[in-house]
């Protein structure tokens, strides 16, 4: 039996045992403890499949039991907890939310993150307006992970608003959860960094920190990204997609990306920065360097020689031959 087998058996099982537990019980908090042990070992890769695998199962495991079925249905707001975020129901949903303090586990709050992008706006204006306080009172660990997988999904939800995301940069780019995101950042070897990196750059509460991250970054991408960046003195991201007719007449048309972009609000001096690139361990980043280098050439005075030199005799050869372009581009001045 495979990892994912197990753990729907698991979790069938701890829905059974709590629907049960809550229908026998005259308490009135839910026992939702073997639940959430088992949620927390979900992967949030397949969090739309365990959503519904939650749903389904918590539906089946209330009809199976008898009359007291439809008065747990019914519930009343003491009774509504975190598990009825998967609810077919929207109201049960907004009142989950609405009743949230802290989750037990990333799952849980990337559930509440997803809720942006629920089908019922009065679900997604929940959960923009409860966020802020369930994201203070949970561990911040478990906050930088799921923000990461939150923004590398976005772009591909539908119904979540400018709001909602601007709700969501804001609550994330405050001191407290900004310095855990840096060092995620520098620190992960894998995944879509570099768009991860331009969303939460939408906020510029984050420019203070593009020199270490363009210098300490594990991943060669993410480096390269931020140093263009510097260079060039802005950030830009995907913003959705808009539709675009190319011949109204015939209702013929395309979707095309919608790329937004802001100033830094931060200035570094050109020449350090181009070092730091032409030295980086990197080819990726070196490239970047090289192609910043032909560009500026006329603004770097002597060292515009130094680096091309060093450039051309790299062992990239798609960087030497940039470099032995700049020396060309040098050269030919020269003789004019």
């Amino acid at each position: 039996m495979n990892k994912k087998s197990v753990l729907e058996e698991e979790l069938s099982h701890a829905i059974k045992e709590l629907v049960q537990s809550s229908c026998s019980s005259k308490e009135t908090s839910l026992p939702l403890c073997p639940v959430s042990l088992v949620t927390a070992e979900l992967p949030l890769g397949n969090l739309d499949y365990w959503e519904r695998f939650i749903r389904n199962e918590y539906a089946k495991a209330l009809s199976s039991q008898s009359n007291n079925v439809w008065n747990f249905w019914s519930n009343t707001p003491t009774k509504i907890t975190w598990i009825d975020l998967c609810n077919w129901d929207g109201h049960k949903r907004e009142q989950a939310l609405r009743s949230i303090e802290n989750v037990p586990n990333r799952f849980v709050l990337a559930l509440v993150c997803r809720k942006l992008n629920d089908w019922v706006p009065q679900v997604r204006q929940a959960a923009s307006e409860v966020l802020s306080k369930v994201i203070a009172n949970t561990n911040k660990s478990y906050v930088a992970e799921v923000i990461f997988f939150t923004l590398s999904h976005w772009s591909s939800w539908k119904r979540i608003d400018e709001k909602s995301k601007n709700t969501l940069l804001e609550i994330i780019t405050t001191t407290r959860l900004l310095d855990e995101l840096k060092l995620n950042l520098i620190a992960l070897p894998t995944g879509p960094l570099s768009s991860i990196f331009s969303q939460i750059a939408r906020k510029s509460a984050i420019d203070h920190y593009l020199v270490e991250i363009a210098d300490s970054a594990v991943q060669p991408s993410l480096r390269a990204k931020v140093y263009k960046c510097l260079f060039i003195n802005k950030v830009s991201w995907f913003n959705g997609r808009k539709w675009q007719w190319t011949d109204i007449r015939y209702c013929q048309g395309h979707e095309v990306p919608v790329i937004s972009e802001r100033p830094l609000t931060i200035e570094v001096p050109l020449t350090p920065l181009l070092k730091s690139a032409a030295n980086d361990r990197s080819s990726i980043v070196r490239r970047v360097a090289a192609e910043v280098l032909i560009r500026e050439l006329n603004n770097l005075g002597d060292e515009s020689v130094k680096l091309a030199e060093q450039l051309s005799l790299d062992r990239s050869t798609a960087v030497a031959e940039r470099g032995k372009f700049a020396l060309r581009k040098i050269a030919g001045d020269t003789l004019f």
